[in-house]
């Protein structure tokens, strides 16, 4: 969505008007001195009248515009800045987008007729009344001249062609408003509120890999795990205010692939987007897989595989009927995943501390095995990679809030937090791992995870099913997002032809449900690989081969941002709600950081090495076929031109 930029309309001196001793007909009004008022202070300085607000022997009924003065008695020829319809006399609820600047007709002014003006939210201002408008002694505002009868308005609406209701009946009114007060806009129920946005923004990067995954971490790294997550952290929090900034000022379903594509060319928007979509098709398989796993644990004499299908099924399903839909299951979900991080600083704070029962002092086990960083600093700044996977769909909450129902409250909102949502769950979550338990005594994460093991020792009743189903929950969370995030992402690509123009296909709920679909049939392939061929390789390939994306999309955002700031005129930056600190140094950092990480995964283990050239190699195969769709590309602009 591009910029607005609205200017708000001052209240012009009055127009000369003419005025006949006694009648005043619509387009005869007998030539009259002219005179000229100033609107006093009560009155609102950009307001709207009816079309016929003074007219002979009429009384008029006038809904009050946002901060317009109430209960008063017109001038004889008052003439207020204002923009009707063509239509004349009647009610004029004009459109937002209405011309504005013009000179009603002489029709939009009727004898003895009551006219009700329902204005709306950014109606046009600025113009001049008509010679039949102002009639003296009549009365305006709603104060009918003793003895008159309102008449019926029955033009036909500026913008929907409905009958109007009468100028007397409380539809004339916009509803939910007072003098000086704006109308409430209706609640769109296929579109996300604040409170999905928020818990999003909150829960929806709190999935298996911080549960399950981050024991992996910590025996890699040892305590040290802290500063990987700080590190990867401190990347994060750079490209979200980068991307926050574009978002603000045109918030975009597609998020980072449509700002790719406006700053740095339709290829950038191509490979990213393509990219974005691949990493969330294993995401949604491997989600799926977890949860599928964890039911099967519950119920061995079932099939893991049927547990994964109909998670799938059911997350389909809440994806298709609505962005409101997601949003809703996405709030519970997300609610006890925060809900149980919350629980476990608490609790694991007091341990630590020695102030819980059974307890000891236990912060020394930071240093006292092996040190700080007992494997070295090299394994530090590799787990770096496996963190940024952890933090990977942080970015969600700023494409959703394009489906809200404010989306630059939305997105301020999804980029201020993420700074304490990383230091508190992620930070802090590990930080009492590694304080809880020495980091050489926790169990393999494929047996038990460090979060399970931590409720563990805390002595808490049924701490091992809790924890399990906490798992469970994050992995239908990630897996429900996925399905969103991917969905919009494909739809995104369509519309833009850098996909099957039939992916863009949306429900009358404006979700791309082909591809919703799409999506789900990638993930029930990976599953259907993972259970009947889990040792061909193909499962893991498509993880490690997506491993990397995070750092590619990470570096996208940041060229594109430096980009788009370079292009922007300087009123433009000036009127930016949301900025990148330190331009364009803190972008350069974000790039320089992820070379970084790069080079050193190519320089420790085998399997981060295997990591990277399987993302290269992903990256590779998305390229090769660029130059048919750039050929498409010019083939549909040629034909429009």
């Amino acid at each position: 969505m591009a910029d607005r930029i609205t200017e708000e309309g001052q209240g012009s001196p009055e127009s000369p008007r003419e005025a006949a001793s006694g009648e005043a007909a619509a387009g005869n009004a007998v030539p009259a001195e002219a005179a000229e008022r100033t609107a006093t202070p009560a009155e609102a300085t950009s307001r709207t009248t009816s079309p016929a607000e003074s007219s002979a022997g009429g009384a008029t009924a006038h809904a009050t515009a946002p901060g317009e003065a109430t209960d008063r008695t017109a001038t004889p020829a008052e003439a207020t800045s204002r923009t009707t319809s063509p239509a004349g006399s009647g009610a004029d609820p004009a459109a937002p987008a209405e011309a504005t600047n013009r000179t009603a007709t002489p029709a939009e002014s009727s004898a003895g007729g009551a006219t009700a003006h329902a204005p709306t939210p950014g109606e046009a201002t600025d113009r001049t009344a008509t010679p039949a408008q102002a009639a003296p002694g009549k009365a305006a505002a709603g104060e009918a001249i003793s003895g008159e009868a309102a008449a019926p308005a029955h033009t036909a609406r500026a913008t929907s062609g409905e009958a109007e209701p009468p100028a007397n009946t409380p539809e004339a009114t916009p509803p939910h408003t007072t003098p000086g007060t704006a109308a409430t806009p209706a609640s769109d129920p296929k579109k996300l509120r604040s409170r999905h946005i928020t818990m999003i923004a909150l829960g929806g990067i709190i999935g298996a890999s911080l549960f399950v995954g981050s024991g992996n971490v910590v025996r890699a790294v040892g305590p040290a795990a802290v500063v990987s997550y700080l590190i990867g952290g401190l990347l994060v929090f750079l490209a979200m205010r980068m991307l926050g900034e574009m978002a603000a000022a045109r918030p975009a379903i597609g998020s980072f692939m449509e700002y790719a594509r406006v700053g740095l060319g339709e290829w950038a928007g191509y490979l990213v987007g393509w990219l974005y979509w691949y990493y969330w098709i294993g995401v949604i398989a491997f989600e799926a897989v977890v949860g599928g796993s964890v039911l099967g644990g519950w119920f061995p004499d079932v099939p893991q595989w049927v547990f994964s299908v109909v998670l799938l099924l059911f997350f389909t399903t809440t994806n298709l009927v609505s962005a409101r839909s997601f949003g809703e299951v996405e709030y519970w979900l997300a609610s006890i995943k925060v809900a149980a991080i919350i629980v476990f600083l608490a609790v694991g704070a007091l341990f630590a501390f020695g102030l819980w029962p059974k307890a000891s002092f236990s912060i020394p086990n930071l240093w006292q095995h092996g040190g700080f960083a007992p494997n070295g600093w090299w394994p530090v700044l590799s787990g770096v990679a496996i963190v940024i996977f952890s933090y990977f769909g942080t970015e969600i909450a700023v494409m959703a809030a394009a489906e809200s129902e404010d989306p630059a409250k939305g997105v301020r909102q999804a980029v201020v937090t993420v700074i304490w949502r990383i230091l508190l769950f992620f930070v802090g979550g590990v930080l009492l791992i590694v304080t809880i338990v020495p980091w050489n005594q926790l169990p393999n994460p494929k047996q038990e995870g460090p979060f399970a093991h931590a409720f563990t020792l805390f002595g808490l009743p049924g701490a091992g099913l809790v924890m399990n189903a906490v798992v469970l929950t994050a992995a239908c969370s990630v897996l429900n997002s996925g399905l969103y995030s991917a969905g919009r992402m494909f739809s995104a690509l369509a519309e833009k032809r850098l996909a099957p123009r039939a992916v863009a296909k949306k429900s009358k709920s404006g979700v791309p449900v082909v591809a919703v679909a799409a999506c789900t049939i990638g993930g029930y392939i990976a599953v259907f690989v993972n259970f009947v061929a889990p040792d061909s390789g193909i499962f893991d390939f498509i993880m490690n081969s997506a491993g990397l994306v995070a750092l590619f999309v990470y570096s996208f955002i940041a060229f594109t941002q430096m980009r788009m700031r370079h292009n922007m005129t300087p009123e433009e930056r000036a009127g930016l709600k949301l900025k990148m600190w330190l331009h364009p140094w803190l972008g350069i950092l974000t790039v320089v950081g992820v070379v970084a990480i790069i080079v050193v995964m190519l320089l420790t283990d085998d399997s981060a090495r295997t990591q990277v050239w399987t993302s290269i190699v992903s990256l590779a195969v998305i390229a090769a076929f660029w130059p048919l769709v750039r050929r498409q590309l010019r083939k549909s602009a040629a034909k429009e031109n």
